[in-house]
């Protein structure tokens, strides 16, 4: 029987407002699905007027303006809708869902769905598993030694996984997918014997780890900057701080 690196994987990835998930907006999203290693993708894609000025600054990353996408992307909440309902689809089919530095596309979707839904991304799973595969968490517990950053980008370089089109969410979910099973196949003495489910509390309990111990690096820096222990999904705020951030 296959390894789950070789068996059908979902990816999620988004272009965004920004890098704070409580504050900023997703103006696209992918969803891509790939059956088996070198078959085709099925790709969904959705372009967002997110009704707020969109800075130069993320257009720069991304090349979305806001001209575009006032005049080619779609109300928020339809789309955050059709998003969960897609993710909902992939866990209900028991899909691995691959999505590079999960806490923020999540909860930057969960924010979406609180903002234009009065819903969460945690009511569409709670009668179904949501299991997240991070290449960021994996790559960083798996090889914990290797010096160097862990952007998308410098994952594909290192495992030798193709990225056109960097930053177009499409693109960046394909890539993050080929990644985990490039991940998966360096790695399989360690990963073959654990299904997506135990790497999905496992990765929690890694990342964890992680954000203490960038938390020591930055006090030691003297940098005062807080990192979020919480994995795949950052906690809801506090209703006041909710409240101001809108």
């Amino acid at each position: 029987m296959a390894c789950w690196y070789e068996g059908p994987l979902a990816a999620f990835d988004t272009e965004t407002t920004g890098v704070d998930v409580e504050t900023d907006r997703i103006v696209s999203a992918a969803v891509v699905v790939q059956d088996a290693p070198g078959t085709r993708p099925r790709v969904t894609r959705w372009l967002v007027n997110p009704g707020v000025p969109v800075p130069e600054a993320a257009t720069a990353v991304h090349g979305l303006t806001e001209d575009h996408l006032q005049r080619n992307g779609r109300w928020p909440a339809p789309v955050m809708q059709e998003i969960a309902e897609e993710l909902a689809v992939q866990a209900t089919a028991g899909r691995p869902l691959v999505v590079m530095n999960a806490p923020f596309d999540l909860t930057l979707l969960d924010r979406e769905l609180r903002r234009h839904r009065a819903s969460s991304l945690s009511r569409w799973f709670e009668t179904r598993s949501l299991t997240v595969l991070d290449p960021r968490v994996l790559d960083k517990h798996l090889d914990r030694y290797r010096k160097g950053r862990r952007t998308l980008t410098d994952l594909c370089a290192h495992y030798e996984v193709e990225l056109e089109d960097a930053h177009d969410a499409a693109a960046d979910a394909l890539a993050s997918l080929e990644v985990v099973r490039a991940v998966g196949r360096r790695f399989a003495a360690r990963l073959e014997r654990l299904s997506p489910a135990e790497l999905h509390t496992l990765q929690a309990v890694w990342h964890a780890a992680q954000a203490r111990g960038l938390q020591a690096w930055f006090a030691r820096s003297g940098t005062e900057e807080s990192v979020d222990p919480a994995w795949p999904l950052r906690p809801d705020l506090p209703a006041a701080v909710s409240k101001a951030a809108t």
